[in-house]
């Protein structure tokens, strides 16, 4: 089984957050495994089991079950990584290096993506599904996660 959390917390300012990954549907699409969807209320349900509003005790049980996680930069990948659960992490404007962990499998398209400022609110930072890397990428290293 694979949990996905596909999104970041939302902006005040009702814009689409620059750390959610536009290609979900793609992912997903091309895995032929259980998925688990985690979020809140309110967040677009990508696949059938969409389990909302989970205490920390419930997600950490389901990290404790997952062959592995996807997420993107957002609270999720802190949370498995507290758990020592290793995962795969799709990044695009905020900075692995800065804000991952090592023991993930932290994908980033190139260091040129990287907001300037790494430390503004991301509302001033704009959507841009270009930064992002691509479904495919995804796919091969969920298919190869070890």
């Amino acid at each position: 089984m694979i949990i996905i959390s596909p999104y970041a917390q939302k902006l005040r300012n009702g814009k689409p957050n620059p750390k959610n990954y536009p290609f979900w549907k793609q992912v997903i699409q091309s895995i032929d495994e259980e998925i688990i969807q985690v979020g809140v209320e309110g967040e677009e349900q990508l696949v059938d089991d969409f389990r909302k509003n989970l205490s920390l005790s419930e997600l950490c049980l389901l990290l404790h079950k997952c062959r592995t996680w996807v997420s993107c930069d957002s609270f999720f990948q802190h949370l498995a990584w507290q758990q020592e659960k290793k995962g795969i992490v799709l990044w695009s404007v905020s900075n692995p290096a800065i804000f991952g962990h090592d023991i993930n499998i932290n994908l980033l398209k190139s260091k040129d993506c990287l907001a300037p400022n790494q430390f503004l609110w991301w509302e001033d930072t704009p959507f841009d599904p270009e930064k992002f890397v691509s479904p495919e990428e995804v796919i091969y290293n969920i298919k190869n996660f070890k």
